[in-house]
């Protein structure tokens, strides 16, 4: 509850202002809605497509991201929508049950896992325990270069199709290959 209280607090501070012209068409048209601690994500209609837009509070930063062409580092309007439909209707955000990599039991156990954590957090506790991204990618017939533009994009919430088989490729190396 507080983690909600503290997102809201910082949504509220960032977008205090009435909604933009361009933000209100926006406003409540989000769909696949999810809360996940201090993270809101969801999907909308844009001119050119379907766009990813997410909220997140890291420490006391606000971080806006957006799939759209103009959104890479946030505060588009669909990021401001995005915040005014969370303030008006915070109910309409599903909250996502945060699942353990040692608690994974089912595949929506899986999936609900996979959604909550990045490759970038999976890649930094595979470094912790010894192994390079470089070690990894060439393990699992990756260039390093893929490997890293699969990272960058997934946190500009943009995802490339084999995202999840590598998070997955990710999470068994830690629970096969590092244990001591």
């Amino acid at each position: 509850m507080l983690d909600l209280i503290a997102l809201a607090a910082a949504v509220q501070q960032r977008w205090s202002a009435r909604p933009s012209a361009k933000a209100q068409g926006y406003i409540g048209q989000f769909f696949e809605t999810s809360l996940l601690k201090t993270k809101i994500s969801a999907k909308v209609q844009g001119n050119h497509g379907v766009y990813r837009v997410s909220l997140a509070l890291r420490g006391s930063e606000l971080e806006a991201r957006c799939s759209c062409y103009i959104g890479a580092d946030g505060y588009c309007h669909h990021a401001e929508a995005l915040a005014h439909s969370f303030l008006s209707q915070p109910e309409m955000f599903r909250e996502q049950k945060e699942v353990k990599a040692e608690k994974i039991r089912t595949l929506d156990d899986l999936e609900a896992y996979l959604q909550g954590i990045t490759l970038d957090e999976l890649l930094k506790q595979l470094k912790a325990k010894g192994i390079s991204q470089k070690a990894l990618a060439k393990s699992i017939g990756m260039s390093t270069q893929h490997l890293a533009a699969v990272k960058s994009s997934e946190l500009k919430n943009r995802y490339f199709h084999e995202l999840g088989a590598t998070k997955l490729a990710c999470l068994w190396v830690l629970e096969h290959l590092t244990k001591a």
